[in-house]
């Protein structure tokens, strides 16, 4: 790709950033460079690759890609999202403080308090929603805001640049786990966050074929500090993997539009049924976190969240899907749904999940790009079998207008 790539659009970097043709045989396609190590041309000479776990073309292909869709100088691939994490925390050393979302993914919340406290790191779990409740929770040995937003699995939304301006006033950082809405949607680099990361297992892949993590940052002396860190950890991603999540981004942004157009639908429908008690989606006007989300990002995802008062009625559905896959992860093309309090959050203490509101009547749902009718048709099978009608405390509107983006348009 010639010129500079900051000045074309999205798809269009998705698709060129970092993957020039190859200069032997002119191969459109990245090569996977399956090597573990390279020869030298003589000794004291080198080709500026030595070895598999510090360089490696295709991973280098993949990190220039996410470095260029978020706007950071630099990006790290990573054998799993939490790889991604374990090397974003390295920044930190013991007696550092970290004021972290309240509502996480359970793997990051596992790590954290499981693994990190034993070093002396010490974390405030807090509501980011509220400012001045970040505000507060930053002390003086504050290091790292670490935020989730919209929240897995409860939809919360924070403001991220009003948390970048509080936590920057007082000598702290900003992270951003981006996996929800992918660079397509949001892009918190531009927002003032100092990193971004993925699990690009799930959007930025997109096929559910591959584990694989993504850490991108905006400053080059943080950037420098990841390249030690994830050459000394080696918990890289393999050539094969780095492929597969590059393929996967060339479509990132018309099965991001897909993604979000069935979820809309979704939404609308499991807004008129009687098993619903209520609706998480950032989309959705009386969402608490509506506005906010309307003006950080360009698109509320595919993500949703259900409750149905009870893990009984939560079974009675999860058990009668066909279409609907009953698995963890989520953001591949084929639709998944999750029981959290369960599954992907069961690491959790039940007491923690319930002060959250993260209920054993919780079901999340990752929106596919299927046929929207089909999805439609199994999840009201699927509903019908609930036996308790439920409260309903979230009806959405009627009509799909009302959930329309900020920008309807390609994002760029």
């Amino acid at each position: 790709m010639k010129g500079d790539p900051s000045k074309l659009g999205f798809s269009t970097r998705a698709i060129h950033a970092g993957q020039a043709p190859d200069p032997i045989t002119g191969a459109v396609t990245v090569p996977i460079y399956q090597t573990s190590t390279y020869v030298a041309p003589a000794l004291g000479e080198s080709t500026g690759f030595e070895y598999g776990r510090s360089q490696n073309p295709t991973r280098f292909a993949l990190e220039a890609n996410v470095a260029s869709l978020e706007g950071g100088v630099k990006g790290h691939a990573f054998a799993s999202g939490m790889a991604a994490i374990a090397c974003l925390m390295t920044l930190l050393k013991a007696g550092d403080h970290v004021v972290v979302t309240r509502n996480v993914y359970g793997g990051t919340f596992r790590y954290f308090t499981r693994i990190l406290e034993k070093f002396a790191l010490t974390f405030s779990w807090i509501d980011t929603t509220d400012l001045s409740a970040v505000e507060s929770a930053i002390r003086p040995e504050t290091r790292l805001v670490y935020l989730e937003t919209p929240s897995n699995p409860l939809m919360e939304v924070t403001d991220i640049a009003a948390v970048a301006e509080i936590a920057h006033a007082r000598g702290a950082q900003v992270a951003v786990d981006n996996t929800f809405l992918s660079p397509y949607f949001q892009r918190p680099l531009e927002l003032g966050a100092d990193f971004v990361l993925h699990s690009s297992t799930k959007f930025l892949n997109g096929h559910s074929d591959s584990i694989s993590g993504v850490l991108i940052s905006r400053s080059a002396e943080d950037a420098e500090w990841f390249t030690l860190s994830q050459k000394s950890g080696g918990a890289i991603m393999a050539p094969f993997e780095c492929f597969l999540v590059m393929r996967g981004i060339k479509t990132l942004a018309v099965r991001m539009e897909r993604h979000e157009a069935n979820a809309r639908r979704v939404v609308e429908f499991l807004g008129g049924h009687r098993a619903v008690r209520n609706i998480l989606f950032p989309g959705l006007p009386s969402h608490p976190g509506h506005e906010v989300q309307r003006r950080q990002a360009s698109g509320f995802g595919s993500m949703v969240s259900i409750d149905l008062d009870g893990y009984e009625n939560a079974k009675a559905m999860l058990d009668r899907v066909r279409l609907w896959s009953l698995a963890e992860s989520l953001g591949g093309v084929e639709s998944l749904i999750s029981h959290p309090a369960s599954m992907t959050h069961a690491s959790i203490p039940a007491d923690r999940r319930k002060a959250l509101g993260l209920t054993d009547g919780l079901i999340r749902l990752s929106v596919g790009i299927e046929e929207v009718e089909d999805l439609i048709a199994d999840l009201a099978q699927a509903l019908d079998a609930v036996p308790v009608p439920a409260r309903s405390t979230q009806a959405p509107p009627r009509d799909l207008s009302a959930l329309q983006r900020t920008s309807v348009g390609v994002a760029s």
